[in-house]
């Protein structure tokens, strides 16, 4: 089986319980098969700067729910020092998602290269901060 890349990414948010708000947009993704929930857990950081996190099997019904769509199956890559991290991070009375997603468009592309004998050489990914950085300086270099 071929797979894509998969991404580590955490998120807080300013509130002990998540909303769903950024749901839509990730079944979206999911729907038209561009990524793959493949885990998440939920951190809730308290007041006195101890944390607590649940994993997917662990959730409430309601929130449950709301995340069932996306039909992740629990991967077990991510580990407790990665939440550990992430929690020492957190500000006090937030919530973190931790998750991990395939991205599945690069399958195609790979089996095509393969396909026409060709090879990865170079991949890299390069953060949307430093593209938006990059083109800031050079906005300003061609304004002077």
């Amino acid at each position: 089986m071929t797979y894509g890349p998969i991404d580590f990414v955490a998120l807080e948010f300013q509130s002990d319980q998540l909303t769903g708000e950024i749901l839509p947009v990730l079944l979206e993704l999911a729907e038209k098969e561009i990524v793959r929930v493949v885990d998440l857990v939920v951190i809730q950081k308290h007041e006195d700067g101890t944390h607590e996190a649940v994993e997917i099997e662990e959730l409430d019904a309601e929130t449950f729910k709301l995340i069932d769509p996306l039909g992740i199956e629990v991967s077990g890559i991510v580990q407790v020092e990665d939440i550990e991290a992430i929690a020492e991070g957190m500000e006090v009375n937030t919530t973190a998602a931790i998750l991990l997603f395939e991205n599945l468009w690069p399958i195609k592309f790979k089996e095509a290269v393969i396909k026409a004998q060709g090879q990865l050489l170079v991949r890299e990914r390069i953060p949307d901060e430093v593209v938006e950085e990059t083109l800031e300086i050079f906005a300003r270099e061609e304004a002077a």
